[in-house]
């Protein structure tokens, strides 16, 4: 906007200095060419006057045209009756100019070879003609000096409202840019960013109408989570009931496999519940950086991967890797993964967990994590011996919320395989 208040504003103003510079520049050299051949027939006349009063005095004539022609810019030439020529120079009597003057016409020529004065004076024993001629130059004489002034005054004014456009397009692009900043913030998740209302009348109503969306959508997600936390709240009464319940079954095995049940949906009713006291801040377009995330819980993990032997090998990369999750969501995923290691395998057990980014058909980062125990085991759903798979199936809805995927395999080195595969995300 602030390229096109200016581009607008140079446009505007440089036709409007032309409109006005070049209508100046020809009026500058007429009025030169109108001084120019003033003088040249002021000239003229004297001469012709003098001509007229004393036709039989050459000597007189010859001076006063010399002195003429010293002291002015013109040059002054007499063509007498008797065919004799005062002021030196080429012939005049071939001159077409001559020929019309002698026949009683008094006139002014203004052509490529300059401007000519023209006075026949008719005395007793026939016409004389008075010319007075003006070079191109002296025609031109500060037309240059004075077009350069013109012109040099328009290009001050083009590049003073160039520089007031600039500073007009800032009042009013700044503004917009701000509230467009604040629109950002609001998207990455910073639901406590406001715009400032200032700028034009039609900046600070947008302003206004988005603190006021920004408002309302706070609204709604507290709203919403109180909601839903309140329905985890309320769920926690039956499951409870449904143990105690389950308590009373005589039969070992079936009370053994509602135990592992109720156990299941306790902890995916307790995931919820965290999931609803989470800050309302981190639901927006969340992303993180996943280098950093990692080298966090890797640095978390390092002591007790150290307090039971266990040989831990990280690779990450050197530089960001963002991607679209909150960091308490990344964080969530990398503890299940590596609990699930540390849980399910014996002490000693290695483990390598690797960080890095493919680009295939769209840019992805994918997060290793193997170890060298028993592995998963061979039923269709793949879980290690002894576990319900809440974990993974923690792993995969995490990353299923921002399209990714979890795939579980066998590691180069005997044991699990969790493979997971995030989008990456811009910034």
């Amino acid at each position: 906007m602030r390229r096109r208040i200016s581009w607008l504003v140079v446009v505007t103003t440089s036709t409007v200095i032309v409109s006005f510079v070049i209508p100046l520049c020809l009026l500058v050299r007429t009025l030169a060419e109108d001084r120019a051949m003033a003088a040249a027939d002021q000239d003229a006349r004297s001469v012709a006057i003098l001509a007229a009063g004393a036709p039989d005095d050459p000597r007189q004539l010859r001076a006063f045209v010399s002195g003429i022609n010293r002291r002015g810019a013109t040059t002054t030439r007499v063509l007498t009756t008797d065919g004799r020529e005062v002021g030196g120079g080429p012939s005049m009597k071939q001159d077409p100019d001559v020929r019309r003057a002698l026949r009683g016409e008094a006139f002014t020529v203004v052509d490529d070879r300059g401007g000519r004065v023209l006075l026949p004076v008719v005395v007793a024993d026939g016409t004389t003609v008075v010319r007075s001629t003006v070079a191109v130059a002296d025609l031109r004489r500060g037309v240059a000096r004075a077009w350069t002034g013109i012109i040099g005054l328009g290009a001050v004014l083009l590049v003073l409202a160039l520089v007031l456009a600039s500073r007009l397009g800032k009042r009013i692009s700044e503004p917009l840019l701000e509230v467009a900043g604040t629109a950002h913030r609001l998207r990455e998740g910073d639901l406590a960013a406001r715009a400032e209302v200032r700028g034009t009348q039609e900046t600070q109503e947008l302003a206004r109408a988005l603190n006021g969306l920004a408002e309302r959508t706070g609204e709604l997600l507290v709203s919403e989570r109180a909601a839903v936390g309140d329905l985890s709240h309320r769920l926690r009464t039956p499951v409870t009931a449904l143990r105690l319940d389950a308590e009373g079954v005589t039969d070992p095995e079936l009370a053994q496999r509602l135990q592992a049940h109720i156990t299941v949906l306790q902890r995916t009713i307790d995931a919820i519940v965290k999931e609803a006291r989470r800050p309302v801040r981190t639901d927006l377009a969340p992303i993180c950086d996943a280098t950093a995330t990692v080298r966090s819980r890797v640095d978390f993990w390092r002591a007790l991967a150290d307090d039971q032997d266990r040989d831990l090998r990280v690779l990450l990369p050197e530089g960001r890797l963002v991607v679209p999750l909150a960091v308490e969501d990344l964080t969530d995923l990398v503890d299940v993964l590596i609990d699930n290691v540390f849980a399910h395998t014996p002490e000693g057990t290695r483990l390598r967990l690797e960080l890095h980014e493919v680009d295939h058909r769209e840019p992805h980062v994918v997060l290793l994590v193997a170890d060298a125990g028993p592995g998963f085991s061979a039923g269709g759903r793949q879980q290690r011996e002894g576990s319900t798979g809440l974990g993974l199936d923690i792993a995969r809805r995490i990353a299923a919320g921002c399209g990714g995927r979890v795939r579980t395999g066998t590691a180069p080195e005997g044991g699990a395989l969790v493979e997971v595969v995030l989008p990456r995300a811009a910034g």
